[in-house]
């Protein structure tokens, strides 16, 4: 079965359209779940529902694509799983704005009337994503799309709560959390990114508060929160201060008295004055020290990083300071304290500090630490099964080197912080009865310095950190009728959600249906392969390991394929405000999607960023349209009798290709097994246009394209044979344009992904063959380099003379002179015997050598003055390497490819020299 011949150009826009509609409508993403065959599951690391395609989204669905595809071509039966992620702030800042633009709030709107207004924002836009990898041809089984706040997806959140609670995993607590004053939530630690600033180191005196005339000078990065100050301390150890351990100090700027400490752990002798003040509400390290020593934790700020004035009253700050101080922001703030200390000459130096600061992931607000009740899991008897799972080897990490990030990182990790005070996510599944709890209902005018109503609707907590440690929760799958203590009805249930990370740490089993023991969950968990970035190696893979291993006994997959990040062409991140993005859906269109992620296939080394330029895209676009115009020309010319015989009957370019072919096949299929999908692009590109295209398909014309070729036959039936095996070999990657070359030709089956992957053949391999076509390659390179040399043409060369030293050599080149011929346009000949005037001798291989009769008219002073220019352009390039190549800095820090690339390029230069020094030297004897 063909199609008609294909147009003469390629036009991917109309073929990705076709083919992408043409596979959903078949049903040929979805596995048969009858086939006996053995399973093999992706699941796609799920887009916030409010993205779009990026150029990361682009890589990371291209390789797994290429994976499922490959996958599914050797028979296995596969499941790509997609979905989407409900990204709580993400999406709740995304309504809320909409919501300003009407003017009105979230608050205004009620949290039952907010919730419904985001449903209908994700109906209505949540699906923008999931078209467009459609577009890239992301095979996924897109009958099964899942969302982490679907039916099925909430159920199982509900459950791992509550089993976790059970179990003691999880608990309620009041600890110093990362606090975003903009989203006004609590973030886990791998939720905030620091950031390099310089800022200032203030030394501050702290009066003794028995002896005015003596004091510390302590040195703090923060005066503003000196206010909630509870101790200070100095090291056990420090001369210098060993006789203050046990007195007081006056707190600057307020009536109060606090105890100096002795503590090794937190003071740095060397740091700053040796001295340190302690603020365990305002500062992590200083929270374990104030639980060391059993101190006090007095908060300052309230939700919203502002100055709460219940805090202040409670730190004793001057009356009239505490007015300056009311509700105004930390810069604000900091400026009133440090004007303050000058004004008591308490400030005696200010120098500059270079300093770390968090900032939220979402909004890039600078975090605080906030004292504040939250939810927790228990992270420890997680993570020792998810440690011992890697260290094992029944998850491997690759490339190898993460594996050392992620076991360091498991290692010191702390207990997750998973409550969020916003409304968009899964709700807490814990209820508490007011009648119970009616003394641990913050005030929260005090407990935040915020007007009551901020804190509370309907009278009820908007947020649990309104709700005090000591509450008793009732946690439960499904809503509680009554309190189970004293039978109360008065319930409400808990107003934070969870953490996004805590449902998609859930997503390999939860998809497939768990906590139910569905065909699919039997079938196909534990997956196979993530396909991931580093960016979210801690954020949700290492919690998928930790989640799967609890409540499945399993690993959630074998294998996690750390992909590169992709960065401009000079290495830089990408950013809007740089101008330097690269937007994946506009280059589709401009080049074609098999352009693109081929392109994005061949940079993903592993190790390394990509730097992706539009140069690159735009080659590998003319690489597709190189196909394209193969295709065409096989079309053309296999109309006619074939032969379909052995293949070592067959003519010597059919005996080459067919064994280079399987040469390729064994190549790809190893680069796809070690995840080497940019040495597998190398390969097929190297092969397709440099053998197929450039050699093999010019070796057949001749017979081809002369009537009654006794060759014709077999090398229609090669021709066919071989380039369908191609379209299947390219096909993951270049999934579009394979599918239109294949169904042009004919074919048995209604899709190519539904085909075969190859396989070596033993009967294609051919030794001899690949060893003759090196010697007539060298032969034809080096003869058409002696005419570039000369600047002539093949019409001036009637002749080219061969001979060799090696007799095998010489009857090998005697048997391919037809081939020869017809690609130089010249006679050959082959009979040892080169004449010695005026003819250009130069060496072709080890034995090899060829001789081009230099034309009288060709001006040989010319021509060996340009040779001579050549000579030396290129031994400065040469000298250029060598010093790179020398340098201990270059060896260090490059790339072990890069190193390679360079080292070639010098080999190449001198193979190179030494043909222009050979040249140069005959041609000047010539003109003497």
């Amino acid at each position: 079965m063909a199609s008609p011949q294909l147009d003469k150009t390629y036009n991917p826009g109309e073929v990705e359209q076709r083919w992408g509609a043409f596979w959903i409508e078949r049903h040929l993403f979805q596995p048969n779940l009858q086939d006996n065959s053995s399973s093999f599951c992706l699941v796609i690391p799920p887009p916030n529902v409010t993205g779009s395609l990026h150029v990361g989204h682009a890589l990371n669905m291209t390789i797994q694509d290429i994976i499922i595809r490959w996958r599914r071509m050797q028979g296995l039966k596969t499941l790509w799983l997609p979905g989407t992620d409900h990204a709580g702030i993400a999406t709740q800042n995304v309504v809320e704005r909409q919501l300003a633009q009407e003017g009105q709030s979230r608050e205004q709107l009620g949290r039952q009337a907010f919730i419904e207004r985001v449903w209908k924002w994700r109906h209505q836009s949540g699906d923008t994503i999931i078209e467009q990898l459609k577009q890239l041809g992301a095979s996924c089984d897109w009958t099964r799309l899942r969302f982490t706040m679907d039916e099925g997806l909430s159920l199982a959140v509900r459950e791992v709560f509550v089993r976790l609670f059970e179990e003691g995993l999880i608990y309620r607590g009041e600890r110093l959390i990362n606090w975003c004053p903009r989203c006004l939530t609590a973030l886990s630690d791998i939720e905030v990114e620091h950031e390099s600033i310089k800022g200032k180191l203030y030394h501050i005196q702290y009066s003794l508060a028995d002896d005015p005339t003596l004091s510390l000078i302590v040195a703090t990065t923060r005066p503003e929160t000196l206010l909630g100050d509870t101790a200070v301390a100095v090291h056990p150890e420090d001369p210098r201060y060993q006789h203050y351990i046990g007195k007081e100090v006056r707190v600057p700027l307020t009536t109060r008295t606090i105890p100096i400490v002795a503590d090794p752990i937190l003071v740095d002798r060397e740091f700053g004055t040796g001295a340190v003040k302690i603020t365990p509400a305002h500062d992590f390290n200083d929270f374990e020290a104030g639980e060391r020593h059993g101190l006090p934790r007095l908060t300052i700020l309230d939700f919203q990083a502002r100055m709460s004035p219940w805090g202040l009253q409670e730190a004793q700050v001057d009356t009239t300071l505490r007015a300056a101080l009311n509700l105004k922001s930390i810069q604000e703030a900091r400026a009133i304290v440090i004007e303050a200390l000058e004004k008591d000459e308490l400030l005696l130096k200010v120098e500059d500090h270079a300093m770390a600061i968090g900032k939220c992931y979402r909004c890039k607000t600078v975090v605080e630490p906030y004292l504040s009740p939250q939810w927790f899991v228990k992270i420890q008897p997680l993570a020792t099964p998810a440690i011992q799972a890697v260290e094992t080897g029944q998850i491997r990490i690759i490339p190898d080197g993460w594996k050392n990030n992620y076991l360091g990182w498991m290692r010191q990790i702390k207990d997750w912080c998973i409550s969020r005070q916003i409304w968009w996510g899964h709700q807490i599944p814990a209820w508490y009865c007011q009648s119970c709890n009616k003394d641990h209902l913050l005030d929260t005018s005090h407990a935040v310095g915020a007007p009551s109503e901020e804190g509370f609707l309907s009278g009820q907590p908007t947020m649990s950190c309104f709700i005090t440690s000591d509450a008793q929760p009732i946690v439960s799958r499904t809503p509680p009728q009554s309190c189970p203590t004293c039978g109360g009805t008065n319930l409400f249930q808990d107003p934070d959600v969870l953490d996004t990370w805590f449902s998609s740490a859930l997503w390999p089993f939860s998809t497939l249906g768990w906590p139910e023991k569905t065909e699919d969950f039997k079938t196909f968990y534990p997956t196979a392969t993530l396909v991931t970035g580093l960016d979210i190696l801690f954020f949700w893979v290492a919690r998928m390991i930790m989640m799967g291993l609890k409540f499945t006994g399993k690993v959630p997959f074998r294998d996690v394929y750390i992909h590169a990040l992709v960065r401009d062409a000079e290495g830089q991140k990408m950013s809007k405000s740089k101008g330097n993005v690269i937007d994946p859906l506009t280059k589709m269109r401009q080049y074609g999607t098999d352009a693109l992620r081929f392109t994005l296939a061949s940079m993903a080394s592993p190790g390394r960023d990509i730097k992706l330029a539009e140069e690159r895209i735009e080659g590998y676009r003319n690489f597709a349209t190189k196909i394209w115009n193969a295709a065409r020309f096989i079309q053309f010319h296999v109309h006619g009798p074939q032969a379909s015989i052995t293949p070592e009957s067959r003519p010597f370019p059919d005996q080459w290709i067919l064994s280079r072919l399987n040469h390729t096949i064994r190549e790809v299929t190893k680069a796809f097994e070690d995840y080497r999908f940019d040495q597998a692009a190398s390969i097929l590109y190297q092969f397709i246009w440099h053998e197929y295209c450039d050699w093999f398909i010019e070796l057949a014309k001749p017979c081809l394209q002369q009537e009654n070729h006794p060759d014709a036959p077999a090398t229609r039936h090669t021709l066919l044979e071989s380039f369908e095996v191609v379209q299947r070999l390219l096909h993951p990657m270049m999934p579009f344009i394979t599918e239109e070359i294949w169904q042009s030709f004919p074919h048995e089956g209604q899709s190519i992904m539904t085909q075969p992957f190859p396989t070596e053949k033993p009967e294609w391999a051919n030794a001899e063959a690949e060893q003759a076509f090196s010697l007539l390659q060298s032969f034809i390179n080096t003869a058409r380099t002696a005419r570039a040399l000369l600047n002539i043409s093949s019409s001036q060369t009637p002749f080219v003379y061969g001979t060799s030293t090696h007799g095998d050599d010489t009857a090998t080149l005697t048997s391919l002179k037809p081939y020869i011929e017809s690609i130089l346009r010249s006679s050959v000949i082959t009979d040892n015997l080169i004449p010695p005037l005026r003819t250009l001798r130069l060496p072709s291989g080890h034995f090899s050598t060829i001789g081009i009769p230099v034309p009288n008219e060709i001006d040989l002073q010319q021509v060996v003055k340009k040779i001579q220019k050549q000579i030396g352009e290129k031994e400065k390039e040469v000298q250029r390497l060598e010093s790179r190549l020398s340098s201990p800095d270059f060896k260090e820090k490059a790339e072990p490819s890069v190193i390679q690339e360079s080292e070639g390029r010098r080999t190449k230069l001198a193979d190179e020299l030494d043909i222009l020094k050979i040249t140069e030297q005959q041609l000047a004897s010539m003109t003497a």
